[in-house]
C-alpha cells in the first residue's frame, strides 16, 4: 500500500511540476467527477480558448512562411523579368522605356530637341548637329532624348564614342559600320572587311525605313560619309550628330547631292550660376542647395568650373561628405594649377582616390581596358594584384568610370586623357621610363631600340596603326626586345612580325594579345605558367596545344614536356582563351592543360572541325562561343558534363541533316529562376549530345532553322 501511495504521489505530482515549468499551459482543473456544471462549462471554454489560441498562432506562423516564400518568389520573378528585358535590350537594341534621370540645367535643350523631333515633316529627313566643348553634355542630352523617343521610330540606333573607337583600333570604323548595319537592317551578321560595302548596305537600309539615328562624337568627314553615305534617308527620319566642329556636317558627301536633308545646329553653352550650384549640390549634398557653412566654398567652385557639367559632377562626387577645410584645400590646389580648369578638376578627383590600388587600377583602365568587358578586365587585373571589386566601385562613385549596356568599361574621353596624362608625366620624353606605353609609335620605338626596363607594366603595339613610311622589313622586331621588361604583365602586340626565341618573353605576363600571329602553333618556349588571358585572334595557327603536323614537332613537344612540365599544367592559370577568326585552325585539344579555363571563344573559325573530348576537364568553364564555325561537325559528346557553363553561342553553325544520325533529344535548361523543357528537333544535329544543365543562354541565330524544325510542345 505504501508503495502504491508513493506511486500515486509521484503520478499526481508530475503534471503539477510540468505546469510549473511551462507558464503558458492552462491551469490544472479538478477531477471531472467533483466539478459542478458551471465549472465544467468554464473548463470547456478554457480548453476552447487554448485551442483557438494555438490555431491562431499556427495560422500566423503559416502566413509568415507563405509570405517569405511569396516574397522570395517575387524577387526571383522580378530578377528574371529584368534579365529578360536587359537581354532584349542588348540583343535586339530595343530601348527600355524607363524613367530617365534628371539632367539638371538641361531643360531648355531637352525641350528644343524634343520639339525638333516632333515638328519635323513626314516628307523630309532632318539632321540636327549638337555642338559644344568637351564635357558640356552633348552625349548626355542625345542619350536622354534617344531613351525617351526612339521607340516611336521603325528603327533606331545610337552609335556612341565614334572618334575614340576609330582612333584606338585599326578597324574601328568597320566595327561601327557593322554595329549600325546590324541595328538598322537586322540581317545576317556576316563580317565584311571593306568600308565601301558597309556604306552601301547602310545607305540601302536608311532609304527603306523611318529611322532615328544618333552619331556621337564625330570629328572627320570620312566618319560621316562611312556611316551615312550619300543617297539620303526615308522621309520622316531623324539624325542627331554630336561634334565640336560647327561646319563638319554640311561638308560631308550627303550635302553635295541634289537631295540635301534639312539641317539645324544647336549649341550647348555652360550652365548658369544657379544651375551650376544646383548640379554641384545635388552630387555633393544630395539636395539642390549647399549645406549650411558650405555656401562660400560652393560658390568658389562653381565659379572655377565655368558652367562645365562634367567638372561640376566630378567635383561634387569627389567632395561628398568632406568637411569645409577639405573643400578649401581643394580650391587652393586648383587655383595653383596652370592647365585647363576641366583637366585640373579631373586630376583632383583622381588624387582623392583612397588608395594607391585604386589609382593604379584607374591608370590600367585608362591605358588598356576602355571598351573591354568588365568580367574579362577584372579577371586580368586581379591577376595583376589589383583589387578590382572595391576599386571599380570607387571609380564609379567619382564619375571616373561607368559600365556600358554590354557590360563594358566606359570612360569619358576627357577622363581617359587625364589618366593617360598622369602616366605621361612619369617621363615626358622617355617613354621607356613610364609604367605603361599605349602609343603605338612610342611602343615601336621602345621595342626597336630595346630600351624597355623593369618599370614597364604594360605595352600596346598594333603595326597597322603605324604609317607605312618605311619598307616592311624595317618593321620586324626581335623577341629579345622584351627580355629586360621583368615586370611586364600586360602585352598587346598585334600584327607584329617577331624573330627569335620566345623564351625571352617576360615570365610575369598575365594578359597577352597577339592578333595576326604568323606561326602555325603556339611557341613551346613561350612562358605561359602565369598567363590568365591569351588572345590570338586573326592568327595563322592550325591547332592549339597538343596537335602537331609532323613527327619532328611531336618529338619536340615530348622533349619539352619532359624538361619543363614535370606533371605541371602547361596553361595552369589560363582563364580566357580567344582564338576568333583563326581561319587555319582545325582542332582544339589537350584541354587537360587548361584546368582553370573559364571562357573559350573561337568565333568565326571557319576551318574548325573538331573540339576534343578532353573539354570535360575544364570544369570552370562558364562561357563558350563557337559561332560561325561552319565546318564544326559535332560538339564534344561530354560537354553536358560541364556544370558551370552559363552561355553557349552556336550562331551560324549551319546545322544540317548530314552531320549525324536522326535522334530526338530532351534538354532541360535551367536559369536562375525558370526552366524550359522541350524535344530538340531531329535535324538539330549538334545536339546528339546532352547540354549542360547549368545553361542560361543558348543562341542558335542564323542556323537556317524554320519553325517546322521545332515540335509544337517545344517551350521556351
Amino acid at each position: 500500500m505504501e508503495e502504491e501511495q508513493d506511486l500515486g504521489k509521484n503520478h499526481s505530482a508530475s503534471p503539477v511540476s510540468e505546469v510549473q515549468q511551462d507558464h503558458t499551459a492552462p491551469p490544472v482543473n479538478p477531477p471531472r467527477e467533483n466539478r459542478s456544471p458551471e465549472a465544467e462549462i468554464a473548463a470547456l471554454r478554457q480548453q476552447l480558448y487554448t485551442m483557438e489560441a494555438r490555431v491562431v498562432q499556427a495560422e500566423h506562423e503559416r502566413d509568415e512562411v507563405i509570405g517569405d516564400m511569396i516574397e522570395k518568389a517575387q524577387l526571383l520573378e522580378t530578377k528574371f523579368i529584368e534579365e529578360i528585358m536587359n537581354d532584349i535590350h542588348r540583343r535586339l537594341h530595343v530601348p527600355l522605356r524607363i524613367a530617365q534621370p534628371l539632367l539638371i540645367g538641361m531643360e531648355y535643350h531637352i525641350h528644343f530637341v524634343t520639339s525638333w523631333l516632333k515638328d519635323g515633316s513626314s516628307h523630309t529627313a532632318d539632321i540636327l548637329t549638337t555642338l559644344g566643348m568637351g564635357g558640356i553634355g552633348k552625349t548626355s542630352l542625345a542619350k536622354h532624348v534617344y531613351g525617351l523617343y526612339s521607340h516611336e521610330f521603325h528603327i533606331s540606333s545610337f552609335i556612341e564614342d565614334i572618334t575614340r573607337k576609330c582612333d584606338g583600333k585599326f578597324n574601328g570604323l568597320l566595327d561601327l559600320q557593322e554595329q549600325l548595319c546590324n541595328d538598322i537592317s537586322k540581317t545576317s551578321s556576316i563580317r565584311f572587311h571593306d568600308v565601301g560595302i558597309y556604306t552601301t548596305k547602310i545607305e540601302n537600309a536608311l532609304a527603306r525605313k523611318r529611322v532615328f539615328l544618333v552619331l556621337d562624337d564625330i570629328t572627320t568627314i570620312d566618319q560621316l560619309d562611312a556611316l551615312l553615305g550619300s543617297k539620303g534617308f526615308h522621309p520622316g527620319s531623324k539624325i542627331i550628330i554630336t561634334t565640336r566642329d560647327r561646319w563638319l556636317t554640311e561638308s560631308c558627301a550627303l550635302f553635295k547631292t541634289n537631295n540635301k536633308p534639312k539641317h539645324e545646329r544647336h549649341l550647348l553653352l555652360g550652365l548658369d550660376e544657379i544651375q551650376s550650384l544646383q548640379l554641384l549640390s545635388f552630387h555633393a549634398f544630395m539636395c539642390n542647395y549647399p549645406k549650411e557653412g558650405y555656401e562660400e566654398v560652393s560658390y568658389k567652385l562653381v565659379k572655377y568650373c565655368q558652367g562645365n557639367p562634367l567638372a561640376l559632377v566630378v567635383l561634387g562626387k569627389s567632395l561628398c561628405n568632406r568637411d569645409v577645410a577639405y573643400w578649401e584645400g581643394c580650391i587652393e590646389g586648383l587655383n595653383k594649377e596652370t592647365s585647363s580648369h576641366i583637366n585640373n578638376v579631373l586630376r583632383m578627383s583622381f588624387d582623392s582616390l583612397p588608395s594607391n590600388n585604386d589609382k593604379e587600377l584607374f591608370k590600367h583602365i585608362a591605358c588598356f581596358f576602355v571598351g573591354i568587358d568588365r568580367d574579362v578586365s577584372e579577371t586580368i587585373l586581379k591577376a595583376c594584384d589589383i583589387i578590382t571589386r572595391s576599386g571599380i566601385t570607387n571609380l564609379i562613385d567619382r564619375y571616373l568610370l561607368s559600365i556600358g549596356s554590354n557590360n563594358e568599361l566606359k570612360m569619358h574621353q576627357l577622363v581617359q586623357e587625364m589618366g593617360r596624362l598622369e602616366v605621361h608625366q612619369e617621363s615626358l620624353d622617355k617613354p621607356w621610363k613610364r609604367s605603361r606605353i599605349w602609343c603605338h609609335k612610342e611602343s615601336f620605338r621602345v621595342l626597336k631600340q630595346k630600351k624597355g626596363k623593369g618599370n614597364v607594366l604594360g605595352l600596346s603595339l598594333d603595326m597597322r596603326m603605324l604609317e607605312k613610311e618605311k619598307s616592311e622589313a624595317s618593321f620586324e622586331l626581335k623577341t629579345d626586345a622584351l627580355s629586360n621588361m621583368d615586370s611586364l604583365m600586360l602585352l598587346q602586340i598585334n600584327y607584329v612580325h617577331m624573330e627569335g626565341s620566345y623564351e625571352n618573353f617576360p615570365g610575369e605576363l598575365r594578359g597577352l594579345r597577339m592578333h595576326g600571329f604568323r606561326l602555325k602553333s603556339i611557341p613551346l618556349d613561350l612562358p605561359m605558367m602565369n598567363l590568365v588571358a591569351l588572345d590570338m585572334s586573326y592568327s595563322y595557327i592550325e591547332s592549339f596545344v597538343g596537335c602537331y603536323s609532323n613527327i619532328q614537332r611531336l618529338e619536340k613537344r615530348q622533349k619539352f614536356d619532359a624538361l619543363y612540365l614535370k606533371d605541371k599544367k602547361l596553361f595552369r592559370s589560363l582563364k580566357i582563351l580567344n582564338l576568333s577568326f583563326c581561319k587555319q585552325l582545325r582542332s582544339l585539344g589537350d584541354f587537360d592543360q587548361l584546368p582553370a579555363l573559364e571562357r573559350l571563344i573561337v568565333r568565326n573559325c571557319v576551318g574548325l572541325v573538331e573540339v576534343g573530348e578532353s573539354i570535360e576537364q575544364c570544369i570552370e568553364l562558364v562561357f563558350i562561343d563557337m559561332s560561325y564555325c561552319k565546318k564544326l561537325e559535332k560538339l564534344p559528346r561530354n560537354i553536358g558534363m560541364l556544370k558551370n557553363v552559363k552561355t553557349l553561342l552556336l550562331d551560324g553553325c549551319k546545322l544540317s541533316d548530314s552531320q549525324i544520325e536522326d535522334m530526338d533529344m530532351v534538354i532541360n535548361i535551367r536559369t536562375s529562376s525558370s526552366v524550359f523543357m522541350g524535344a530538340i528537333p531531329s535535324d538539330l544535329k549538334l545536339f546528339t549530345v546532352s547540354l549542360p544543365r547549368s545553361l542560361v543562354r543558348l543562341s542558335l541565330v542564323n542556323n537556317n532553322l524554320s519553325t517546322e524544325c521545332f515540335p509544337m510542345d517545344f517551350i521556351v
